[in-house]
């Protein structure tokens, strides 16, 4: 979920403002669950995929030429 839209109960302003305490505390607790892959975009973990994919296929076709 993203905060730019949420409005803070508080203060009534958006929390990616963070004009209040309460703003600032939901702001910095999204970001945390944001994790290693948040930030990315679907078409971006989609093309991660692709290329881990492409280099387990790579990885397998070496082995199997070495033997």
């Amino acid at each position: 979920m993203t905060y730019d839209r949420l409005v803070c109960a508080n203060c009534a302003s958006p929390v990616s403002e963070g004009r209040c305490p309460v703003c600032r505390a939901s702001r910095e607790r999204l970001a945390q669950q944001d994790g290693l892959f948040g930030g990315l975009t679907p078409a971006a973990l989609i093309a991660l995929l692709v290329a881990l994919i492409a280099v387990a296929l790579l990885a397998h076709e070496v082995a199997t030429a070495a033997a």
